[in-house]
């Protein structure tokens, strides 16, 4: 799940993103309106989590033109004001959510996977192909009903090609999904996550390589 975390105070913004990032989610950090549109134009986000007080260009400007442009990210606007007519201007504007200030971050959390869920075919609850079994929301995956250690990543990267289905799933697109834009194109960081990954589902293998195409399950 790839999500773009916009807030202008970035003590907090890189705690939240640290925090999503443990979750094991991709997260892109922008600290003010035009930086924020600019990246959620160019990529692909699931989720924008949106402070509504921007410097620069305000965050319901924001929101307005991503709805209007017709960006598939859903929008969790957070503001420092929790009142009724705050939330219903929000939702207006074309935010999918709404949390205010302060907040758990385990409901931050909760938020984004729930609005992270409208964007992607339905999928059941726990993703299960074989004796594998993989649950998101608990960060949990077993083989035979062993415990599997994955890193943050590697839990991303099977998360994706289970829901793919059986599709083939690109490099480019894992990289896309799984990892921030800081991540370099040109490196075989997808390629050796996929290599830890096999190692500790262990055998029969599981992860089936398409020459020139990429990966599925």
């Amino acid at each position: 799940m790839r999500v773009l975390v916009v807030e202008d105070h970035e003590e907090l913004a890189e705690t939240v993103a640290a925090g999503l990032r443990r979750e094991g989610m991709a997260v892109d950090l922008a600290f003010d309106g035009h930086t924020a549109l600019e990246r959620a134009t160019v990529n692909g986000y699931d989720v924008v989590v949106l402070d509504r007080d921007l410097p620069g260009l305000h965050g319901d400007r924001v929101c307005r033109a991503l709805a209007e442009g017709g960006s598939r990210a859903r929008v969790l606007m957070l503001t420092a004001s929790g009142t009724v007519a705050d939330r219903v201007a929000g939702l207006g504007l074309g935010a999918d959510d709404y949390l205010p200030k302060p907040f758990a971050f385990t409901e931050l959390v909760a938020r984004i996977r729930a609005l992270a869920r409208r964007t992607q075919p339905a999928l059941p609850p726990v993703l299960v192909h074989g004796d594998l079994r993989l649950d998101p929301a608990r960060r949990a995956a077993t083989r035979a009903g062993a415990q599997l250690p994955l890193s943050p990543k590697e839990f991303a990267v099977l998360e994706l090609l289970l829901a793919a289905r059986g599709a083939v799933v690109s490099a480019e697109e894992l990289l896309e999904r799984a990892w921030d834009e800081a991540a370099d194109p040109f490196t075989q960081t997808v390629k050796v996550t996929v290599s830890r990954l096999r190692r500790k589902l262990g055998e029969p293998p599981l992860i089936e390589t398409v020459a020139q195409a990429g990966y599925r399950v």
